[in-house]
């Protein structure tokens, strides 16, 4: 409501054309990052649609772009163009043809890989096409290319009961999560189509179905709304946000887990489910979440997706328990931590920018060096990112005031359209378009970003790390082809903005570049 009467101020006071065009492309900016929570937006598109109809706009590029985003929700196909009401639609198609009804899915699946958004009508169809015998219209209501059709007909038994599961009118972002969940191909990876038999049968137990009615209501059980997420998760890992929570770490986890290894995530969630804890391994020896005390996530977030309301309050304890395990050792804990909390993808050394104990530069340039040694295909014989690798940038604002360390992932370093090498990497931000002052400006579209990406000009990006994993038989001397004239910028950026303070006595704030 209060959304609503704003829009009717602005549209009393000012005019609703003129900030129109302004909302439907901040709404655009956030659908791109194909977020996995997207209540936020289909209301601020509801609002618009309800703005629309009362006031009206001037014709032009305005209103255009917020119809596209309201008929993508409210009428998506020819059937539903007038938004008549769930029941009117469904009487409406009982006498299609088998051409009109493929008219009908295609266009949904039109609406929802354009926006990432999924309409009640959607759903509707989608409930209604599982059981339709004279011609299967999944795979065309999802909308799938080569690799989702060839999982439709290896699994189309289990992809069904996963609808039949999962897809609700409470649930309806379900149908995209599981769509792009077929498109990666994930069912092909053999463990995934038992683990997933096995979600759809979890019950969950005790406190943990108390967090999930807490955080998503009663209208269908918890088990539905779990399923739902893990469709979500699992074919959006890199949608997954930590909402309004200190608990980065846990949120890279579970997004570096969907993307690798997503039977492992699902491991963690049957544990989760059934008896409120999880266990993990460090150094050899268990970690029982359930004894440890509570962490930063308190009892976990209600502000995100039901896979982390679930798991990041147990994710968090174990993390902080690795934490006070490492107490003595010499360097950075992430050294120890990482790996062995993410996975064995995660290199094994860990470079770091700043001396743990006083919290200055140390070895900065050799850092930088490393770094270049590592990810810049011209300077470690163009190796791709095989896996994602955890690192830790120190965020700052648009003032380049120093705000905080941050966990990301590096996905992979590749040249954008224009030729200039990017970092392409995962922001566990429910928001990844950032302004780090300094002209570190990061992008999330335009750059040839994939949905879920971040990214930033190699330098720029780099100016902004404070530790990041390395192979440990690389060796820690500092390559001696990367000129200083490659790193002067960087270490200008840096030693400008976060590290300004952060200078040892008698060392420069600019590196000569000579």
């Amino acid at each position: 409501m209060t959304k609503r009467l704003l829009l009717q101020y602005i549209s009393d006071h000012i005019g609703l054309t003129d900030v129109l065009g302004v909302l439907v492309t901040e709404i655009w900016r956030l659908l791109e990052q194909r977020s996995v929570q997207v209540i936020v937006a289909k209301d601020m598109i509801a609002q618009i649609a309800i703005a629309l109809n009362e006031k009206g706009t001037e014709p032009g590029s305005e209103r255009l772009g917020a119809e596209r985003l309201v008929s993508a929700l409210f009428g998506p196909t020819a059937a539903s163009l007038d938004d008549p009401g769930i029941e009117v639609y469904l009487d409406r198609i009982v006498h299609f043809d088998e051409a009109a009804l493929s008219r009908e899915a295609m266009g949904f699946a039109r609406a929802m890989h354009d926006t990432g958004l999924v309409s009640d009508y959607h759903v509707a169809f989608l409930i209604r096409a599982v059981d339709y015998k004279d011609r299967p219209l999944v795979p065309e209501a999802l909308g799938l290319g080569s690799t989702g059709l060839d999982c439709w007909r290896h699994y189309r038994r289990l992809i069904e009961n996963l609808i039949r599961a999962a897809v609700t009118p409470a649930t309806p972002q379900a149908v995209y999560g599981l769509a792009m969940l077929l498109e990666r191909g994930v069912l092909h990876h053999a463990p995934m189509v038992p683990v997933l038999d096995r979600q759809i049968h979890q019950k969950v137990q005790g406190r943990a179905r108390e967090r999930l009615a807490l955080g998503f209501g009663d209208a269908v059980p918890p088990e539905t709304h779990l399923l739902a997420g893990v469709l979500q998760v699992i074919g959006q890992p890199l949608g997954v946000g930590q909402g309004a929570n200190p608990t980065c770490q846990s949120a890279r986890a579970i997004a570096m887990w969907a993307l690798i290894e997503p039977d492992y995530l699902l491991h963690l969630v049957s544990q989760a489910s059934e008896f409120d804890t999880v266990l993990m391994q460090f150094d050899g020896n268990p970690i029982n979440a359930a004894e440890q005390p509570a962490g930063l996530a308190g009892f976990g977030p209600i502000d995100a997706d039901p896979v982390s309301v679930l798991l990041v309050s147990h994710l968090d304890r174990v993390y902080a328990e690795m934490g006070r395990l490492c107490a003595g050792r010499e360097g950075d804990p992430h050294r120890w931590i990482n790996p062995q909390f993410h996975g064995w993808w995660v290199l094994r050394d860990c470079a770091v920018a700043v001396d743990v104990a006083t919290g200055n530069l140390a070895d900065y340039d050799i850092f930088l060096r490393r770094f270049f040694a590592t990810y810049h295909p011209h300077h470690n014989g163009d190796i791709p990112v095989s896996h994602p690798q955890p690192a830790g940038i120190a965020v700052t604002d648009p003032n380049q005031q120093f705000v905080g360390w941050h966990a990301i992932a590096i996905l992979r370093v590749a040249e954008d359209q224009n030729g200039r090498m990017r970092v392409y990497f995962y922001n566990p931000n429910n928001d990844s378009g950032q302004d780090w002052g300094g002209g570190v400006v990061v992008s999330t579209s335009g750059n040839g970003e994939r949905y879920g990406e971040s990214s930033l000009e190699f330098e720029k990006f780099l100016s902004r790390v404070y530790l990041f994993h390395d192979n440990p038989l690389r060796g820690l001397d500092a390559p001696e082809d990367i000129l200083n004239a490659a790193i002067a910028p960087v270490y200008e950026l840096a030693t400008e903005s976060w590290a300004s303070d952060r200078l040892p006595d008698g060392v420069a704030s600019r590196f000569d570049p000579e």
